[in-house]
């Protein structure tokens, strides 16, 4: 698995944070039972930085918490079946690793809904990395119905490496 992490933010990331992405995204890899080994870019920023992009990209002129940019389109969510690790179009010609795509983290909104929520920056940072992964393997949540599946995947990842609202510690 190859994670490539940037900081585009004017502050020191919090003690950890490169971490709790690295596991999360593992956790995340190994939940969805992809066969492959991925890679993927993760980028931190500030409420000014994902608000350009947010922009840019959807039109929408506000801060995010986080946006995901999937390269791969499955013919339903987590079905890595019509991947072949020949494929040009979606592996890494030279580390043959799947390229998932890239993941916006927004730093200042990690804060902020940590204090919202009443749990740690460290939960909410656990949070919105496992909720970025699914929307990289095809979920979404568009419906009612599309939410609730990513609800209860979202929460299993985070259960699965303890970040849990009962057992925390920033």
């Amino acid at each position: 698995m190859s994670v490539y992490i940037e900081n585009e933010t004017e502050e020191a990331l919090p003690k950890g944070y490169e971490d709790i992405v690295s596991d999360i995204i593992q956790a995340s890899i190994e939940y969805m039972k992809c066969p492959f080994d991925c890679e993927l870019n993760v980028i931190f920023t500030d409420d000014d930085g994902i608000m350009e992009m947010n922009s840019e990209f959807r039109g929408i002129d506000k801060p995010t918490d986080v946006l995901s940019f999937p390269l791969l389109e499955y013919a339903k969510p987590g079905d890595f079946s019509e991947l072949s690790s020949g494929s040009v179009d979606c592996f890494n010609q030279d580390t043959n690793e799947l390229m998932l795509g890239d993941i916006i983290l927004n730093v200042d909104k990690i804060s902020e809904q940590a204090e919202l929520y009443g749990h740690t920056r460290r939960r909410e940072l656990a949070f919105l990395t496992a909720h970025s992964m699914l929307h990289l393997f095809g979920y979404d949540h568009i419906d009612d119905e599309e939410r609730a599946v990513m609800e209860k995947l979202q929460e299993e990842i985070l259960t699965m490496k303890g970040y849990t609202r009962d057992n925390e510690e920033e």
